[in-house]
């Protein structure tokens, strides 16, 4: 998301420089990049294809929101537009099949079981090899489940917000087997009110954000956090957070 302009509208400054962020991403081993059709919209899918991405790692997108250039986000869940988008994902990312195509959100103008049943299509069609949802309840996850295999759950989750619903998603995805990617997972820089967190970043010769992103590995196995950034610097440092090893109290004392 981060590849984009200005609220993740249009071009980025620097387009040599986000192609440079995909690429040492790959170098570093990173195999897994989520991105979506409305960011952008468009810029950052055709920025991982021109990187490579496509080639070297699994690339999950989405459909289902669109962006407005005021900077809204609107729920878009019409069959009809989510088939056109798949195609148009597909040209943008230099791809015959999707890795993972996800329901960017639900669309309270459209019946959910009808979007769903769509991306089922588009899977059985070969487009796109898994289906993915985001921003959803546990009974939707169910719902879904019913129609077609889910692979993943994309919901807001870190350190500093653990809400009830979202627990509940998490352990149904534990529960049947479902990944779970947390976006945010660094609170949008956001973690002032996280007790302890500095102390044990210190204690681990690291940053705060580095530890939140080491508490969402060692949440629970079926965890995958998916940071954003626009700097190598920024990326080199995320990815440095595998690394970090928290112990059982460090986890019971961050939440």
């Amino acid at each position: 998301m981060r590849l984009c302009g200005a609220d993740i509208i249009g071009r980025p400054d620097d387009e040599a420089n986000a192609r440079a962020v995909v690429e040492r991403a790959l170098e570093l081993g990173v195999d897994f990049i989520d991105t979506a059709d409305s960011y952008g919209p468009g810029t950052s899918e055709r920025i991982l294809r021109e990187a490579g991405a496509p080639e070297d790692a699994v690339v999950a997108t989405k459909a289902g929101l669109l962006r407005e250039s005021g900077g809204d986000w609107i729920p878009h869940g019409d069959p009809d537009y989510i088939r056109n988008q798949v195609l148009v994902s597909r040209d943008r990312l230099g791809v015959d099949t999707i890795d993972l195509y996800q329901f960017h959100r639900p669309d309270p103008d459209t019946d959910f079981e009808a979007s769903v049943e769509t991306f089922a299509e588009l899977k059985d069609d070969g487009f796109i090899d898994h289906v993915g949802l985001s921003n959803v309840t546990v009974e939707q996850l169910e719902t879904a489940r019913d129609i077609v295999d889910i692979a993943t759950v994309q919901n807001q989750y870190n350190v500093a917000h653990q809400p009830d619903e979202d627990e509940r998603v998490l352990d149904a995805c534990e529960e049947y087997d479902v990944g779970f990617i947390p976006w945010f997972p660094l609170a949008a820089g956001d973690l002032d009110e996280v007790e302890g967190i500095d102390e044990i970043a210190d204690a681990h010769d690291a940053s705060r954000y580095q530890v939140a992103l080491a508490w969402t590995l060692h949440r629970s196995d079926v965890m995958l956090p998916i940071p954003g950034t626009s700097s190598v610097d920024h990326l080199e440092a995320n990815v440095a957070a595998g690394d970090i090893d928290l112990s059982a109290d460090e986890m019971a004392r961050l939440g």
